[in-house]
């Protein structure tokens, strides 16, 4: 009885102070449609370098480092 008494402490130990609750079911979108901060740095689509999102260009749902590159796309 008592073995029962300790095991049932440290599951209820265990699943409300260790084990990690599971993330929600997010809606199906994509990674770039995800809450994104100013300094966050996002990959041009043309030619694959990195710039802070406040510094991109959002073009076709598309981030661009420049507008070179959006014309080129």
């Amino acid at each position: 009885m008592q073995y029962l008494v300790v095991i049932a402490l440290i599951a209820v130990v265990y699943f409300f102070f260790i084990k990690k609750k599971p993330l929600r079911a997010k809606k199906k979108h994509s990674k770039d449609e995800e809450k994104l901060q100013s300094s966050d740095l996002v990959e041009c689509a043309y030619c694959g370098t990195y710039a802070e999102i406040g510094e991109s260009i959002l073009s076709n749902n598309k981030y661009y480092c420049s507008s070179e590159c959006v014309d080129k796309a």
